[in-house]
């Protein structure tokens, strides 16, 4: 009667231990291979929120900066309507990603501040044109970096990471 409550038990755990091992775990913005057994497992994780660090600099100094939750989602400003803003914008990724200017609007949406955009169909992304009420205007612009890098697409179409710095910085020409 011992005996076979431990074979039970060892067989569960052995079972639990295996299903724990192939088992999607916390979401992830990559690709995994996980192996168990003579079987490969492949799971892609997209679009899991992220905590990045958002910062605005304005003409005048800091206008905001703070750590928050984010992840692609569809962004609606008043200039450029309601469009998706999660990384597949101009085919830059296969599947939804947390971005930059997806960042922004959180921000905004959760501290109380408003921002606004262009959509530009042809680039299928916004342009930043006014954050906390300071407009770029004909002789300046909003830039994008990540970790001090300017994004080299759009900001719906470059991809955030956990821990990344997304910097909005009102540059002059």
């Amino acid at each position: 009667m011992r005996s076979t409550l431990l074979r039970r038990a060892a067989v569960t755990t052995a079972a639990l231990g295996l299903a724990l091992t192939t088992a999607p775990a916390v979401a992830q913005t990559e690709t995994e291979t996980a192996s168990a057994s003579a079987y490969t497992y492949t799971y892609t994780y997209t679009n899991a929120p992220v905590r990045v660090t958002v910062t605005v600099q304005g003409p005048d100094g800091l206008l905001f900066q703070k750590k928050i939750f984010t992840w692609g989602h569809d962004v609606t400003t008043a200039t450029g309507g309601t469009h998706k803003c999660d990384g597949t914008n101009g085919s830059a990724h296969a599947t939804k990603v947390p971005t930059p200017t997806a960042a922004l609007d959180h921000a905004a949406k959760r501290n109380g501040f408003s921002w606004d955009g262009t959509w530009y169909a042809s680039f299928d992304d916004y342009a930043v044109e006014t954050v906390k009420g300071v407009n770029g205007g004909g002789s300046a612009y909003w830039s994008i970096s990540v970790n001090g890098t300017p994004t080299p697409v759009g900001g719906c179409q470059s991809e955030i990471e956990n821990g990344d710095q997304v910097a909005f910085t009102w540059t002059s020409f």
